[in-house]
């Protein structure tokens, strides 16, 4: 489990760093105007995996449950001898199931933490890919053309109970011109530990002081009682319950913003650090992250929760694989290094990004990724 209490101080040090105009320091790694260039990475990544019958065992994130199934059946027809399983847990368990040597590879919307990697220093955390996260509301008679806008603090306020229905003047002041309903806020936060709650409570803690000290972030937080408010399973669990219950607000990977879409439920505008509201779409997550591609560290732990970018989305996070880097036999890490290279070339295709609307990692991203990728023995 991921469990931390300050934000500001500890988690947003690089966007506060970058909003300041500051760089980080030398120690972290190349920084602005100098390029990542992981030496013999070629050498050190097979091609392909081992000739032999090969099966790798993934659990973890459900946002990114959905990409890695496609990319088990199409790394399976590439290479027939090779059978991936795929398990949509939450990132807790995947963190928690790859440093047990449970499952060959981990699945986390959220980076390992300093006490993950005391206790298992020789895990590794390796974005496959960029993702998204929407928040999502049941207000039945508002037209889907709509997108109510809100900010961090507004969330953290209904998260908190301090915002009670969805006509307060915090909200109308936000949306002025659209009528808004007398319904009840009914918070849906998730049951299990998962990367999505890392996600939603890092943006509620960079947009809402209290809720930063009060609260916090991480893949589980103690939710204020609120009246009404439920836990749900999985994504999937908090499209079906926000469907149930007019007055909802949600928090929901992208991946299954088309569900959630076809479901009926609306989609907010969040307010980014510069001031201005944004849709997730493939523009502003790229306007995102690019911000942040040369302030990321050699171990790519790195939030990029609420950046600097004037057009960014302000929730967007890297997907990444927690593998060890000491695997049980040389076959096995072979295996392990095939798949998620190829991860992080073939399967950075619009082919397969394009179906779950995340974007491709940038170029200086991947060669970081295979620069750990080649440490896997």
């Amino acid at each position: 489990m991921i469990r931390f209490r300050t934000l500001l101080a500890a988690f947003a040090i690089v966007p506060l760093a970058l909003l300041a105009g500051c760089t980080r320091s030398a120690s972290s790694g190349p920084g602005p105007g100098k390029s990542h260039r992981p030496t013999r990475v070629a050498v050190a990544i097979p091609g392909r995996p081992s000739p032999a019958a090969v099966s790798l065992s993934e659990t973890g994130s459900t946002l990114l449950y959905p990409l890695l199934r496609s990319w088990s059946a199409a790394y399976h027809r590439e290479f027939p001898n090779v059978s991936i399983s795929t398990n949509a847990t939450g990132s807790g368990t995947g963190i928690a199931d790859a440093s047990s040597g449970s499952a060959d590879i981990g699945a986390s919307d959220a980076f390992l933490s300093s006490g993950d990697l005391v206790q298992n220093p020789s895990m590794l955390n390796i974005p496959l890919a960029i993702s998204a996260q929407q928040v999502n509301y049941n207000l039945p008679k508002l037209p889907a053309s709509v997108h109510l806008k809100l900010t961090g603090a507004v969330l953290a306020a209904m998260y908190l109970g301090r915002i009670r229905n969805w006509n307060d003047p915090a909200i109308a002041a936000l949306n002025p011109g659209i009528t808004l309903p007398a319904l009840r806020v009914v918070p849906l936060h998730r049951v299990e530990s998962s990367g999505d709650t890392f996600l939603f409570s890092s943006y509620l803690s960079t947009g809402d002081a209290h809720w930063n000290s009060a609260i916090g972030y991480g893949t589980t937080v103690a939710w204020p009682h609120v009246p009404g408010a439920r836990a749900e399973l999985a994504n999937s669990g908090m499209i079906s319950g926000c469907v149930k219950t007019p007055g909802c607000v949600a928090y929901i990977g992208i991946s299954y913003l088309s569900q959630a879409t076809r479901a009926g439920l609306g989609e907010a505008a969040l307010r980014n650090a510069a001031g201005r509201f944004e849709l997730p779409t493939g523009p502003t997550m790229s306007a995102a992250v690019s911000s942040f591609v040369a302030a990321i560290p050699t171990n790519e732990t790195i939030s990029m929760v609420s950046g600097p970018a004037a057009n960014g989305y302000p929730i967007v996070n890297y997907e990444y694989a927690i593998v060890t880097r000491s695997q049980p036999s040389a076959v096995k890490a072979r295996d392990v290094k095939a798949f998620l290279h190829w991860a992080i070339t073939a399967g950075n295709s619009a082919r397969f990004l394009n179906q779950v609307r995340f974007v491709p990692l940038p170029a200086p991203v991947v060669s970081l990724a295979d620069a750990q990728i080649a440490r896997i023995r």
